[in-house]
């Protein structure tokens, strides 16, 4: 995945298009889709029958936690867990999915889930 408008000066994007990578992983009927370091793509919200996305939001190199919801609500994951949020506020990310038909939001403490 990519930068649109984030980066170290215009025209200087911190992610290129064609160099980062978001996944999706394919186990039966499950698809898991990871988003790497990115802004809200076209690409991004053109994806398909996602049924766990992880979604990094840690401005200002990938998504705000406000772009990477609007981004989740578009391709209409079931179930979204952020990564990569040091510094975010995970509870806008949340507030932001409130209400959205189908769409569960789930947290994990990373940190402490290594331990």
């Amino acid at each position: 995945m990519y930068n649109i408008v984030q980066g170290s000066a215009p025209g200087m994007p911190f992610h290129h298009k064609g160099i980062g990578s978001g996944y999706i992983l394919n186990f039966g009927d499950t698809r898991v889709y990871f988003s790497g370091d990115t802004e809200c793509t076209a690409e991004m919200k053109a994806l398909k029958n996602i049924s766990v996305a992880f979604l990094a939001m840690n401005p200002p190199r990938t998504e705000s936690t406000i772009e990477a919801a609007e981004c989740a609500k578009a391709f209409k994951t079931k179930i979204v867990y952020p990564y990569h949020y040091r510094g975010s506020k995970i509870e806008e990310f949340a507030d932001a999915l409130k209400g959205t038909p189908g769409l569960k939001f789930a947290f994990v403490s990373w940190k402490q889930s290594l331990r």
